[in-house]
């Protein structure tokens, strides 16, 4: 599991002009909760780059005043013209309480179709789960070694671990292997009994006709 560290000042001002100078001063406006309590405070901007600019999922440590909270993020705002963070919601990870969260999917292997000419296509990045602080994971992966051509791997194929509900349709498709536009045609003139290099015309030759 990956584990980001933070730190946080309380905000002990709500108002709309507090919020405006902390963001002059280059803080982020946050709020904790889900726990025994809601917790106002603020991080340098810079901290929270490596949480916002990432794919993965992380459980967020902040410490706050001397006591650290176990955390996930679950709202970014952003500023509509800038797209500067604006403010950040974490939730308090509580054992045994469980979350819905987002989990990046691997794909391992390396499938038959690819190594037939196919593009491996990922469809889904990210699964909707819930699951206790105590099973969550960094990544939920997918076999796709026997995927053929055409093929896709879906939900219900994933290793999911013990402890995690999906919340997706079990058939949705996680990954597939695409054939790519050249190897159709070149199987579309095979079809037809014809060469796709030896039909195609040469170049200026539609010129020359003219």
């Amino acid at each position: 599991m990956n584990v980001v560290n933070l730190k946080g000042a309380v905000r002990n001002d709500f108002g709309k002009q507090a919020t405006r100078d902390s963001r002059r001063e280059g803080k982020i406006p946050c709020v904790i909760y889900g726990g025994d309590e809601v917790i106002h405070f603020s991080v340098d901007g810079p901290d929270s780059k490596p949480l916002v600019y990432t794919s993965d999922f992380n459980v967020v440590e902040i410490e706050i005043d001397g006591k650290t909270y176990k955390t996930v993020i679950k709202d970014i705002q952003f500023h509509p013209v800038t797209e500067n963070v604006e403010h950040i919601d974490f939730q308090e990870l509580v054992d045994g309480r469980k979350v819905k969260v987002f989990i990046p999917v691997k794909l391992t292997g390396s499938s038959i179709g690819v190594k037939d000419g196919g593009s491996l296509v990922t469809v889904m990045r990210k699964l909707l789960v819930k699951a206790a602080p105590e099973h969550l994971v960094s990544e939920i992966e997918g076999d796709i070694t026997k995927l053929n051509l055409n093929q896709s791997i879906c939900v219900r194929d994933m290793k999911i671990p013990a402890g995690i509900e999906i919340l997706q349709d079990p058939g949705s498709p996680v990954g597939s292997v695409e054939v790519p536009r050249a190897l159709k045609s070149a199987e579309s003139a095979a079809d037809l009994g014809g060469d796709p290099l030896q039909d195609a015309p040469e170049e200026g030759a539609e010129d020359a006709a003219e």
